[in-house]
């Protein structure tokens, strides 16, 4: 493969998995995601790694639970619907201290909705979509390289924390086509002497979620939030443009943040003095970058594919003192820079 070539979006993924030594992939059929499912069946076993078309998206992310639980770097992708239904398993596997991939290329919700792109999942995806409490860092890619890039990254931090990783991008963006670099191939896998490999002379290792003493799950919750604030402490990722001399921040992450940068390169055309924040992790979110612009008296415009879910990361960082402004799609259609200049513009 050269160097650079074009690759779609859902197609970057696959590839950033191969990079990073995914050795097994499980996932049913859903659009707007079918690509990559189609390209790990045909990458996977020309590799020698495994790949399954399961019976449902419950089947799949209980299979993942299953791989991670022997040491594979594993993986499946899905869309919103699928996600939902894979919920319980995505809890079974923050509890039990999983590590492994899961990807979201959302569609318009709720309910099956239409299979265009957009962005609601976004509170299921930073809170916890399960039971109980856990958290998964949430990667959010805004180009094609980027899809490989974060992909590639989310295996490692799945292994740095035991823990399940999101990568989320809405229909648009993994149908995306734009030039990439290939990048290097990981050459060495982490050791995981927790997995169950079988004894060979050690003790046993036991991998559940569950406590039969009630009196011993405070303590195993408490080390899962340690381990979360560790997270929000050390993971937080973000790009800033322009914030030098912002008056207006726009923030906005996958495909919507393309069209912000749009309205902020016109704004910038015409004398108005507007940044850009955007999240390349939703958790954790970059709360105190958001909170020392506030500080500066800086006005914000959010912008997404969604009756409006981020915005509420955006006001928990900066307050009521600033104003704050929504501009918004939703139901599979896209947010072009317009509206988002329009908005800019009111503000002024």
């Amino acid at each position: 493969m050269p160097e650079r070539t074009l690759m779609g979006g859902n197609i970057a993924v696959g590839e950033g998995a191969l990079l990073a030594g995914c050795q097994a992939y499980f996932g049913y059929p859903i659009t707007p995601q079918n690509d990559l499912l189609e390209f790990m069946a045909r990458r996977m076993p020309e590799l020698g790694r495994v790949f399954l078309q399961t019976e449902s998206e419950l089947a799949a992310i209980n299979m993942v639970y299953g791989a991670a639980a022997v040491g594979f770097r594993t993986m499946t992708s899905t869309s919103s619907p699928g996600f939902s239904l894979q919920q319980e398993g995505i809890s079974y596997m923050a509890g039990a201290e999983m590590p492994a991939v899961i990807v979201n290329i959302m569609r318009a919700g709720p309910g099956l909705g239409n299979i265009g792109g957009a962005q609601g999942d976004y509170m299921q995806c930073t809170r916890g979509g399960g039971h109980g409490d856990y958290y998964l860092i949430t990667l959010t890619p805004s180009t094609v390289q980027e899809m490989m890039d974060l992909t590639m990254l989310a295996f490692e931090l799945a292994d740095k924390y035991r823990n399940p990783v999101l990568v989320i991008a809405d229909g648009f963006l993994g149908q995306a086509m734009e030039p990439v670099t290939i990048r290097e191939k990981v050459k060495k896998l982490p050791e995981k002497k927790w997995a169950i490999t079988g004894a060979k002379g050690r003790p046993k290792n036991l991998i559940n979620s569950f406590e039969m003493n009630p009196l011993d799950h405070p303590r195993r919750i408490k080390l899962l939030l340690e381990k979360f604030e560790r997270m929000r402490v050390h993971e937080v990722r973000y790009e800033g443009l322009n914030l030098d001399d912002a008056d207006i921040v726009l923030v906005a992450y996958g495909s919507a943040a393309r069209s912000a940068i749009t309205a902020m390169n016109i704004a910038r055309k015409n004398k108005l003095r507007v940044g850009l924040v955007r999240p390349i992790t939703v958790f954790p979110f970059p709360y105190q970058p958001l909170a020392d612009l506030a500080e500066r008296g800086c006005k914000f415009v959010v912008a997404e594919m969604s009756g409006g879910q981020m915005i509420e990361d955006v006001r928990i960082a900066v307050g009521n003192q600033n104003e704050i402004k929504l501009v918004n799609s939703y139901g599979g259609v896209p947010l072009e820079a317009d509206p988002i200049f329009e908005t800019i513009d009111l503000l002024m």
